[in-house]
């Protein structure tokens, strides 16, 4: 048996899974320091069904606790950027268009120093390890405990960066943590250094939560393995999160969709995760997330990481209903939901309790809504729809019919049948979708390179890369056997020389649990 965790704005959603299936699930609201709520969600499981702790053999868990941080600016570490480049890239310095509200939040530091690559591997300049220790220095005196490198086209040729990180950790010490770019962004100076710069804000507080994690699930007298789950769907250990929470950021939308195709029989579909406080709408292609083919902007700041194609309606179970305008949202009363809302005692007009007016959805004390005036209620929940139907079709590519998933607790706002897509598919267990994409998120591997390919070596060398992709997720803790190509992309670059291709492939495998 293995558990499915899945931490919401609103709800904190858990599973107890048995390989596929379902033996217990279980919603409770999200505290304000979060971990408390996913242990007492881990209580709720028990009870649902008992479990011995020596059963369960992994815990997965989606967490918000690394992107609230960001946009609150709250628990950053002091940060230093920097750049391997010069005499290139001169003009526009590290973090040139971050908000100066993060910037004060990280006490941002930049530096620029010598270095960097061509496109094709070609040096631009040689590195100076005597400027880099004078740039340490500064660093010291200033307080950073964490710095950023990133080079130009390190993800072709990541030496420098590797060479520079040892340089500063000699100077700085085993206290300053150090983020490498090219293991985090991919192809676009920029926005791989923005996710390495947040990546490094963010070091400090991933030691702490992957410690209250632990402490939290060892508490419970479960000694499994513990994983969070990944923006691209797949898992990653521990360790990994202490060194990169940055890729944790959509890792709830993620869940959402994966859960859906597994409770759904759909691997192709549009998914609608309705929950207390946004409608996250995305594309299944082959069982996965379709990724963003364009730049992400995390609180204001331009990143190229790995994160799903997802839009965001500020519409949830928690969200205020204007009477005047019909309108839902984008406020919403969050985690006070089973305080605030009218069915529960509160006076707040919420979204949930529209839909239990309407008679969708049996939750609280419906006598509380009776007082609410029908055609009102009928209104909202059509501008609702109508809301969600719009943006389905916008996220779609063709014109074709294409199935919706609904899944979300905040799924019974929406209708049986979808203006302009028909019937709404929702699967059993859909309230918990979000905690069984989890639960069964695999382990994956992604190479991002610009190759310069030889002639008649294409075929040999798009399989070396394939291959590379595979022993990536395989190292990362991935049955060999069970691994396969998911995603691969070959696009050619025009107007460089040799023949420069960039390729980029994913591998995915089941996890590794040692059964």
């Amino acid at each position: 048996m293995h558990i499915g965790i899945d931490v919401g704005g609103t709800n904190t959603d858990a599973v107890l899974m048995d390989g596929t299936t379902v033996l217990a699930g279980v919603k409770h609201s999200t505290t304000a320091d979060v971990t408390t709520g996913i242990v007492d969600a881990i209580k709720d499981l028990r009870v649902g069904h008992h479990f011995e702790g020596a059963g369960i053999s992994a815990v997965m868990i989606g967490t918000t606790h690394f992107i609230n941080a960001l946009v609150e600016a709250r628990r950053l570490a002091p940060t230093a950027a920097l750049r391997l480049g010069l005499p290139a890239t001169r003009a526009l310095p590290p973090m040139v268009d971050w908000p100066l509200e993060l910037k004060k939040a990280i006490r941002a530091r930049s530096y620029l120093a010598h270095g960097g690559y061509e496109f094709d591997g070609r040096p631009i300049s040689p590195i100076d390890h005597d400027e880099l220790k004078r740039h340490a220095a500064d660093m010291a005196a200033n307080g950073v405990r964490s710095v950023a490198i990133s080079s130009v086209f390190s993800p072709v040729n990541h030496d420098l960066e590797v060479e520079a990180g040892e340089v500063l950790a000699a100077e700085l010490g085993d206290g300053v943590a150090i983020s490498l770019s090219y293991q985090i962004g991919r192809i676009g100076l920029l926005e791989r250094e923005n996710a390495t710069i947040i990546n490094a804000a963010l070091r400090e507080l991933a030691s702490e939560i992957v410690d209250g994690l632990t402490a939290a699930v060892r508490a419970q007298g479960i000694d499994a393995p513990i994983f969070l789950s990944q923006n691209d769907g797949t898992l990653m250990d521990e360790e990994y999160v202490r060194l990169y929470p940055v890729a944790t950021f959509a890792s709830g939308p993620t869940n959402s969709m994966r859960g859906a195709a597994v409770t759904s029989g759909l691997d192709t579909c549009a998914v609608v995760d309705v929950g207390g406080t946004t409608a996250d709408i995305g594309l299944l292609v082959n069982g996965f997330p379709r990724e963003t083919a364009t730049e992400v902007r995390v609180a204001g700041i331009r990143t190229n990481f790995r994160m799903p194609d997802v839009l965001s309606l500020g519409i949830g179970g928690g969200s205020l209903v204007d009477t005047d305008t019909n309108e839902v949202g984008p406020k919403s009363v969050g985690f006070r939901l089973t305080s605030d809302a009218l069915v529960f005692g509160g006076s707040t007009l919420t979204a949930t309790d529209i839909a239990v007016a309407a008679g969708r959805a049996e939750i609280g004390d419906p006598d509380r809504v009776k007082h609410l005036d029908k055609s009102m209620v009928a209104a909202v929940l059509d501008r609702l729809a109508d809301r969600v139907a719009e943006a389905v079709d916008r996220m779609r590519t063709s014109p074709d019919p294409i199935p919706v998933v609904a899944v979300g607790g905040g799924s019974i706002l929406l209708p049986d049948e979808l203006p302009i897509f028909g019937a709404i598919h929702r699967p059993e267990n859909y309230a918990v979708a979000n905690a069984i994409g989890a639960s069964i998120a695999q382990v994956g591997g992604e190479i991002d390179k610009v190759y310069a390919v030889e002639p008649g070596r294409r075929e040999s060398m798009l399989d070396e890369v394939r291959q590379e992709a595979i022993d990536k997720a395989v190292a990362a803790g991935a049955k060999p056997k069970t691994v396969s190509i998911v995603d691969f992309d070959e696009v050619p670059i025009p107007y460089l020389p040799g023949n420069a291709t960039r390729i980029r492939v994913k591998a995915v495998g089941d996890l590794d649990m040692g059964q």
